[in-house]
Parts: C-alpha cells; structure tokens; sequence
C-alpha cells in the first residue's frame, strides 16, 4: 500500500514523516511532498482562500501529481484535494485531513468515487483554547493596549473599559459552540470561579457547565461571550448587529474561531457605537488586514494574526493523531 503525504510550512516534511512512522511500521509506503510557499502569509493566503471558497478555488502544481494514480491513500493539512487531483488519483481509497475541517476535501467526488475522508477533530483544541483565554485577559485588562502605550512612550491608564474593569471570578462566559474547543475553554475558565454556560444545539452528553436552549438568552446574560462554532451554510453570520444589541454594554466578543461566523461589518457598527464595550478577534474576513481596516481604528478591540491554532505542539502531534484513527477505524487496515 502507498501512501502520498503532502507537507507544507506549518508541517514541513521532516515532521511529516516522522508523524507518519507508524504507517510505515505497518508496511506502508510513504512519500512526502511538500507544498511549498514562500512564506507562512502565503500558505495562510491559500488557506483562507479554500476555506472561504472551497476545494477547488486552488490548484496544486502538476509536479506534486506526478504518478499520484499509484497511491492508495493521500494524507494532506492545507493542500486542497480537489477534482483535479481526485480524477488523476485512480487508485485512491482515502484521505487523511491534519485539521479538525475537511474544507479543502472535493466531497461530492470523493464520496461518488467511494474515497473514505478521515479528519483529526480536536487537534488543536487545546492551543485555540488556551488562545481564547488569553484574547479575554488581554482585552478586559487592556494588557495590548498598555503594551502598545508604552512602546510609544507613553504611560497609559485610561482605557475605554476604565470605568467597568472587571475581575472574572463570579461573571458568566457564554461559549457558542461546546465541541472540543468550547468545553476546554469552559474547564479553564471555571478554574477562574467563572459561570460558564453555552449554546450548542447539536451537543449531547455530560458537563457541569449550563446548556442554554437559545442564543439570544446566552447572549443576555453573559459578561464574555466567546465563539467556537464550525462555519457552515447554516452557521455563516450567525452573529449579526441585533445580537450585539442583546448583549450587555459592559461585556466583550472573542472570536478565534472563522471570521464567516459574524459579519464583520455589524461587529465594527457594534464596537463603534458601542453596543458593547470591547472585542478581541484572530480571524478575519480579509487577511492580512488591510492598511484601511476600521479594525485598525478602534481602541476597543484586540486583533492578532489569525494566530490561536499555530503552536509547534498541535502542528507536530497531529499526523500521529491521525495515524492513530487510521489503524483503529479504516477498512484498509482491518484485514
């Protein structure tokens, strides 16, 4: 059985391959190609691009294709599987995604060609968790802001927030969406004495944390409202203008989840009139920012560079994580 594995900047092909050595370990033959860019902007520039428009608005050179009709499985992160690979890959029985998505999977072929796709959820729930609670501190305590003052030379303690800074013990967080992400952030924050609650209609199981049964209630009740739900048609801008009106004046809006889940333009009108008093946001619409992003203007918000997933522990872990569901749950290996 051969297996074709394409590495990128964030897994290059050293750490590729030796994520990989299990599949080895089972008489798999592995080659590793890289899909190469000339920076980390670039890579995340196509990956924005896929994950906005799908599969097939990025295609893959003819060089990383060449005899791609001989392997059996192909293992990629970012590098789309679209129709163009999916027809030259004639041999093809399953992918392999290093990403809790599968947006740069051609589903619609794979599942006509009968191509088993098998994601790792969760790989780096812990690295956007811990994120999440970061972009809380740092926005409620003006931490960047103070930052940003002092490097300018300037010794700042008036803060839009000034008035309502709060400590976290005893106010609510209200995390939308409970998957992996979501119910790490409610473990962390917890150990704040926080009150978390969330809405996620498609959650079932055990948790001490309140499920909420509708959005507008979670968002009434909430002193941080944090977003961790999957982007999909029914969940694109969830999160609009009257959402924010809903929410308490003195409260904050994370987001280190997809930009698509709120629209964009009701949170700027939100924190410029503020309808809320404070925003901290890894994603973005368009990326890199652009130089005239009102983003850019607000003194109530915190941004960073879509940077909440990228630690070398997720990236280094996942194809192992993946290996390890390949074994236990594909056909191919049952025999």
């Amino acid at each position: 059985m051969k297996c074709l594995a394409f590495a990128d900047l964030f897994i290059p092909k050293e750490m590729m391959q030796a994520g990989l050595k299990k599949l080895e370990d089972q008489g798999v033959e592995v080659t590793v190609r890289e899909w190469t860019h000339n920076n980390i902007e670039a890579l995340q520039e196509d990956n924005l691009a896929v994950e906005q428009g799908g599969s097939e608005v990025i295609s893959l050179p003819d060089s990383l294709l060449e005899d791609i009709d001989t392997f059996d499985m192909i293992i990629t992160q970012f590098a789309p599987i679209n129709k163009k690979v999916l027809k030259a890959a004639a041999n093809l029985k399953l992918i392999g995604v290093l990403r809790g998505g599968t947006e740069n999977i051609n589903h619609d072929i794979a599942n006509d060609l009968n191509i088993d796709v098998y994601n790792t959820p969760g790989r780096n729930a812990r690295s956007v968790a811990e994120f999440a609670v970061g972009l809380i501190l740092a926005e409620i305590r003006n931490i960047t802001r103070a930052h940003t003052a002092l490097k300018d030379g300037n010794w700042r303690k008036d803060f839009p927030n000034s008035a309502t800074i709060p400590e976290l013990g005893g106010r609510t967080v209200g995390i939308i969406g409970y998957g992996n992400i979501g119910q790490l952030v409610g473990r962390f924050l917890t150990a704040f004495d926080m009150n978390v609650i969330f809405y996620d209609p498609y959650f079932k199981g055990e948790t001490n944390s309140q499920q909420i049964d509708h959005l507008d209630t979670l968002l009434e009740k909430a002193d941080v409202v944090t977003l961790h739900g999957r982007l999909t048609e029914d969940t694109k801008h969830m999160i609009r203008y009257e959402h924010f009106q809903k929410m308490k004046e003195t409260a904050i809006f994370v987001n280190s989840a997809r930009s698509g889940l709120v629209n964009e333009q009701d949170l700027v009108r939100a924190l410029q009139e503020k309808e809320i008093m404070g925003a901290a946001i890894d994603t973005f619409d368009e990326e890199p920012l652009p130089s005239n992003s009102p983003f850019l203007q607000l003194d109530n918000v915190t941004i960073t560079t879509h940077l909440a997933g990228s630690t070398n522990d997720a990236f280094k872990n996942t194809p192992n994580l993946l290996v390890t569901r390949l074994l236990k749950e594909s056909a191919l290996f049952k025999a």
